[in-house]
């Protein structure tokens, strides 16, 4: 028992020294914090509020100029909501500066919260503040004045009319192509046909074969088989011997074979002809008489027939060299203008299909965006590219830009006037470009009260001496989302790129003054207005500017 008591003695006593290293601490900490407050302190604009109201948390450092202050970049106010984190801003006192940093925060449910307090890190040391409560309410309605209804009953509602414009986007594109693709195919098959045609004798053997072959004459069909046969023989005629046979009559064509004959072209036997001459006219008895032929009559004409080819074949002439000179030449100059048809066809099928694409893509997304793929647009590129948020000059201007402003030079203005202790110039383009951006800021060396009226005229001034002609100006007070005030001037204006040459579409400008520490600060835009992009990026361009200003400055 003795020893149970020593041993609870002991653990007590280490619990109390515990406990007491613990107190010291807190009682450590507390102290370090009170000494704090002396540097940092903080505010609420207000600890009541609506759901989704704004409450402006504020944080104020004061410190030396050679101290380092970090806020922590993810300060948690939980169970409130950080919507935007302010930039802070900076003066200087002395050998002191101040820093304001300031945090929007809002909760979405009703209740009572406390904001935990919050670090900042001075020369790496810690700094806390103190927790706040805050009372979140509901937004009450009078339902004694807002009546209340109840759920209305689905409506029919009727189908929209048919689109036929939308239909025939798409169906004249594809009519064109699938005509252009029969054409092309029939086309090809005729080609392919051509370069597989036997030569006239052996089409013509070949023929007579496939008619012995066939069944007309079995199924008692006289006219459609001296139909055939006729066919087989003055398509021979036409490629061997006149090349009017096929669109010539039976008198016709035998009148044109007696005068090849008396011209002594072919060496025609007299007896052949009349031999064919007879057959043509029993042909054409069977076909416009409708009379009806005997096999055995059928049969003998057959074999005449054949009998004329194989005597006509033997009486062609075979062609000279110089006949065959001039037949290779001729081959080839086909074979070129074939080549050269087929390339000509080749490119306008191309572009055929090309324009059909470019309809078909137009008719879907907008003409105006097929040409800007087409022909460019450097507006739209600038629009939908990656922008660049920065600062320049001092007193800083924070804009956000498609592109980098570039720093140029601005000592004559430094020169010329003494007042003026330094000017930041940044641009983008050139006043002739599509989109041409200027950022200026002007430090004075002496306290003044700016006048921007008297600053804009200066400024309007400067801008005619860099080539804006016929300047129209309109002018109106102006307000950024961030509450800072200024004056703008706008309007039109022709910008003159050479001695005697002044480009004839008008240019828009946007001007923008602001007058706070001391100093100038200006912001230009000049664009050369398509309608849509270029309204887009000045408007993009205008709700992001952003300036260092301090308390007393902004209020």
């Amino acid at each position: 028992m003795l020893d149970f008591r020593q041993n609870y003695n002991q653990n007590y006593r280490k619990l109390s020294f515990q406990s007491n290293r613990h107190f010291l601490f807190l009682l450590f900490f507390v102290l370090f914090s009170f000494l704090s407050n002396a540097q940092v302190s903080f505010s609420v604009d207000s600890t009541k509020i609506k759901i989704g109201e704004e409450i402006l948390y504020t944080i104020n450092v004061e410190a030396d100029s050679s101290d380092i202050v970090r806020f922590q970049e993810e300060q948690t106010f939980m169970p409130l909501e950080m919507i935007e984190s302010y930039k802070a801003d900076t003066t200087f006192e002395g050998a002191k500066y101040q820093l304001i940093k300031k945090y929007g925060l809002t909760q979405f449910d009703s209740g009572k919260y406390t904001i935990p307090p919050q670090i900042i890190f001075i020369n790496e040391k810690p700094f806390f503040t103190d927790s706040v409560k805050v009372e979140v309410n509901d937004v009450i309605i009078d339902t004694t004045k807002q009546k209340m209804f109840d759920i209305k009953p689905a409506v029919e509602v009727k189908n929209p009319p048919f689109d036929w414009l939308q239909l025939l986007y798409w169906l004249i594109p594809i009519f064109l192509i699938v005509g252009l693709a029969i054409y092309l195919f029939r086309r090809k098959k005729k080609k392919d046909a051509e370069q597989k045609k036997l030569p006239p004798y052996e089409e013509a053997i070949v023929a007579l074969k496939q008619l012995d072959n066939s069944q007309l004459l079995k199924e008692n069909k006289s006219k459609e088989y001296y139909s055939n046969l006729t066919e087989i023989v003055k398509r021979y005629l036409d490629r061997e011997v006149d090349e009017a046979a096929l669109e010539s009559t039976s008198d016709e064509l035998i009148t044109r074979l007696m005068m090849h004959r008396d011209a002594g072209s072919f060496d025609f036997d007299l007896e052949t002809i009349r031999k064919l001459d007879a057959i043509f006219k029993r042909a054409d008895l069977v076909k416009f008489a409708k009379m009806n032929q005997e096999t055995g009559q059928a049969v003998v004409d057959r074999k005449t027939i054949e009998e004329i080819i194989n005597e006509t074949h033997e009486a062609v002439p075979e062609p000279t060299e110089e006949e065959l000179l001039e037949t290779q030449e001729y081959l080839e100059k086909q074979e070129k203008k074939r080549k050269r048809r087929k390339l000509i066809l080749g490119i306008s099928g191309v572009l055929v299909a090309i324009i059909l694409a470019g309809i078909v893509y137009g008719s879907i997304t907008g003409f105006d965006n097929l040409k800007d793929k087409v022909l460019g647009n450097e507006l739209r590129e600038l629009s939908e590219n990656r922008w660049i948020k920065s600062e320049y000059g001092f007193p800083a201007v924070i804009i956000e830009t498609p592109e980098v402003l570039v720093r140029v030079e601005a000592q004559d203005a430094i020169a010329e006037n003494s007042m003026v202790s330094g000017k930041d110039y940044f641009i983008y383009g050139e006043m002739k470009s599509p989109l041409h951006i200027m950022v200026s800021t002007t430090r004075f060396s002496q306290k003044q009260d700016i006048a921007l009226e008297n600053a804009l005229e200066a400024v309007l001034q400067d801008l005619e001496q860099r080539g804006a002609k016929n300047l129209i100006v309109k002018r109106d007070d102006f307000e950024t989302d961030k509450g800072i005030k200024g004056v703008r001037a706008y309007g039109e204006f022709n910008v003159q790129v050479s001695d005697s040459k002044v480009l004839k579409e008008k240019s828009t400008y946007e001007l923008l003054l602001f007058a706070q520490q001391n100093g100038l600060q200006e912001v230009l835009l000049v664009y050369q207005d398509d309608g849509k992009y270029a309204e887009e990026i000045k408007e993009r361009i205008i709700a992001s500017i952003e300036l260092e200003i301090s308390e007393k400055d902004g209020q």
